[in-house]
């Protein structure tokens, strides 16, 4: 089984190191204007466990629950964790099959209907092969056999949008460099955890370092509510863009509001559900992935319509996506463009395995990059900048210890003896021994920054491809005081 569902309440992943809250989970609840009673009200615990008042005249009345949507979960200065995650209707993956149920039954009965699309992303992937004993390639084609039976129409690789992600990080990186600017490194942005804890934790401070590209997931929304969806003749809202991620914090920020299309009606990414939620979902329906029929990936972006894709899009550089490798080869490209031998890349470790730096010099120029994974690593780096001791140019970050491959959503082994770091030692070995492509070379990208966006840092590039952040102040209200 999963090793975690949602509830309704918080959920927090066995991530070792949680940051404990600043101040209480509260939402102000209306409620209307009633009359006095003279008296209080009784209340009494039903059999299923709901609260019932008892009226005086005998009769009881069922309390209705109070709920917290992630968009209060996003507002809330409170909860600062690895994997804040919550349950809303529109974030799981019982959500995502009554949308594909009901389509089907509008299929059946020849009415309009939604084009249900899945993106998938590699580290879940990779999470369900190591749990079913399947190869990248197998589970990719397993999990495209299950979910176009169930009734999705196209399922795609999120690959394509990070190789988007990569060029214009990269992008931002160099010209940052190039022009001097000072106030400190340029950090990654793709890690929904790390961006709400620098909203919520230090603001203004620290978010004009961090890369407004936005991440590969939200790339893929607006390449699939935009351009695919134009391609098709769908109107966006007729879209239900469903990704699968390796982490729940996620479905946090496909629910920002930086991300809902006023103008279209919708948001770029309608549902994200995990691996862990796949494993119950494959429980739910009965599935022996071992005997489900494979298919392929879609291939919907250029004029090779017949064309299916079997492998996923995979980059070098590491687990959650390769973000510092990759910059520091473009940047190297581009800085020493006579350079005979672009030297190779590779992280040392410092005091832990979660904090690693690769430093180069070339003439007068000196390049200094750094991954840091986990909360305890990510804040001593703040406490370097805020001490004007922090010399990173670059600085890849991601909220989860061992990075994207141990996302709070993937699954854990539950043999005896084994952990999560041997689990993700077992994902690593398998990502080293897939093919690797490079981003700059893809001919779709190419093609697609022509025919989508008009070419590289046009205004419509920069609109579609980039995100803003915003200062979450702390809520300094009587209720938020512990005695």
């Amino acid at each position: 089984m999963a090793s975690s569902r949602f509830s309704g309440v918080l959920q927090l992943t066995d991530l070792d190191d949680f940051i404990g809250p600043g101040a209480e989970c509260i939402k102000p609840v209306p409620t209307a204007d009633k009359t006095s009673r003279g008296t209080g009200a009784k209340i009494k615990i039903a059999s299923d466990g709901a609260y019932v008042e008892l009226k005086p005249d005998g009769k009881e009345e069922k309390l209705k629950k109070v709920e917290i949507s992630l968009s209060d979960c996003l507002a809330c200065s409170g909860c600062i964790t690895s994997a804040e995650s919550v349950l809303i209707s529109q974030q799981s993956h019982e959500e995502m099959m009554r949308v594909i149920r009901e389509n089907n039954e509008r299929k059946a009965s020849g009415e309009t209907c939604k084009l249900i699309v899945l993106s998938l992303a590699l580290q879940p992937v990779l999470s369900l092969g190591n749990k079913f004993a399947l190869s990248q390639r197998e589970m990719v084609g397993k999990l495209c056999g299950f979910f176009k039976r169930l009734g999705v129409d196209l399922i795609l690789d999120v690959g394509l949008a990070h190789c988007f992600t990569l060029l214009e990080l990269e992008s931002e990186f160099i010209e940052r460099f190039r022009t001097g600017q000072q106030g400190g490194p340029l950090f990654s942005s793709e890690c929904p955890g790390w961006i709400c804890y620098a909203e919520k934790s230090h603001g203004d401070f620290i978010l004009p370092n961090i890369s407004r590209v936005k991440s590969p997931q939200q790339v893929m929304g607006t390449l699939v509510k935009t351009y695919l969806a134009d391609k098709l003749s769908v109107h966006p809202s007729n879209v239900y863009h469903v990704t699968l991620m390796p982490c729940y914090d996620k479905k946090l920020e496909a629910s920002r509001g930086d991300f809902y299309n006023e103008q279209l009606a919708c948001r770029d990414v309608d549902c994200v559900i995990t691996a862990v939620e796949v494993e119950v979902l494959l429980v739910n329906e009965n599935v022996n992935l071992h005997t489900e029929r494979e298919d392929t990936l879609d291939w919907p972006w250029d004029a090779q319509e017949s064309r299916k894709q079997e492998d996923m899009i995979v980059v070098e550089g590491g687990s959650s996506g390769g973000y510092a490798h990759q910059v520091f080869l473009q940047t190297m490209r581009h800085l020493f463009p006579h350079l005979e031998t672009i030297p190779s890349v590779e992280f040392k470790p410092l005091r832990n395995p979660d904090m690693k730096e690769f430093t180069f010099t070339h003439g007068d120029t000196t390049l200094r990059f750094c991954i840091a994974n986990g909360f305890r690593n990510i804040q001593n780096l703040i406490q370097k900048l805020k001490r004007k001791k922090c010399l990173y140019d670059f600085i890849e970050i991601m909220a989860c210890p061992a990075g994207c491959l141990n996302g709070g959503a993937q699954i854990r082994n539950e043999g005896a003896g084994t952990n999560s770091r041997e689990t993700v030692l077992e994902l690593e070995t398998t990502l080293n021994g897939l093919k690797k492509q490079e981003p700059f070379q893809n001919e779709t990208v190419h093609q697609l920054y022509t025919k989508w966006l008009g070419g590289r840092d046009t205004d419509k590039a920069k609109a579609l491809l980039y995100t803003n952040y915003h200062n979450i102040p702390k809520n300094n209200i009587a209720l938020n005081v512990k005695w």
